[in-house]
């Protein structure tokens, strides 16, 4: 009896220090959520694979969790590529910037679940909408742009539009186009029925960023009735 005793005491003690090991394995860290390299991700979800708890970036796009020395975190947010951050044993700071997913409908759902407070960086330097302009009175995309955003477009004669203050590249400074998520030219952008445009969007710097080395001169992005839908 009493050796039962003792062995069930040892047992417990075992144990006990075999707890106090594991938490002393554990440790926080903190991090930093962005996306733009410079914008604060606000609310992003922050999950360690160990626990599977969750935890979310505040005002700033700062976190703090609870991870093994050698552990994976998951952060997401709503419009935002997921990603796996790989936590080293001298690992204290985490900074994690989030690809913005492609697509206006993106934009939208970073603002609208109020992960991005300051929604002029996702969106245009300037932008329209069917709800303030009657696209109809216009005759062309072009005469929509010129009268929109004539301070800081520039319209071509050949249909290329320049947005001021964007670099060049290889000689070429024409911004990108856009209609409905697809990459288009120049005559077809010219083509557009204005009476089917729902908004037209001018990007550029750190907003036209997530369309890569293609959107380096500014992004035109038009949004058609149809598209909206």
């Amino acid at each position: 009896m009493g050796r039962a005793i003792l062995q069930l005491g040892c047992l417990s003690i075992l144990g006990a220090a075999a707890t106090v090991t594991l938490s002393g394995q554990e440790r926080e860290i903190q991090g930093m959520v962005t996306t733009f390299e410079s914008i604060p991700l606000v609310h992003a979800a922050i999950v360690a694979k160990s626990r599977e708890d969750t935890v979310h970036s505040d005002s700033l796009g700062m976190f703090t969790i609870a991870c093994e020395p050698k552990d994976r975190l998951r952060v997401s947010a709503r419009g935002f590529v997921t990603q796996n951050i790989r936590v080293r044993e001298k690992t204290r700071m985490v900074l994690v910037n989030l690809r913005l997913l492609p697509g206006p409908e993106n934009r939208e759902l970073a603002v609208g679940y109020g992960h991005v407070k300051d929604a002029e960086k996702l969106y245009a330097i300037s932008n329209v909408n069917e709800a303030d302009t009657d696209f109809s009175k216009y005759s062309s995309i072009y005469d929509i742009i010129s009268d929109s955003f004539s301070s800081s477009v520039q319209v071509r004669s050949d249909g290329e539009i320049v947005i001021r203050g964007s670099p060049t590249l290889d000689g070429n400074n024409a911004a990108l186009l856009i209609v409905d998520g697809r990459e288009v030219s120049a005559f077809d952008f010219g083509n557009i029925n204005t009476t089917d445009i729902a908004s037209v969007n001018i990007l550029k710097d750190a907003s036209a960023a997530v369309y890569g080395s293609r959107g380096a001169n500014g992004v035109v992005i038009v949004e058609t009735k149809q598209g909206v839908k």
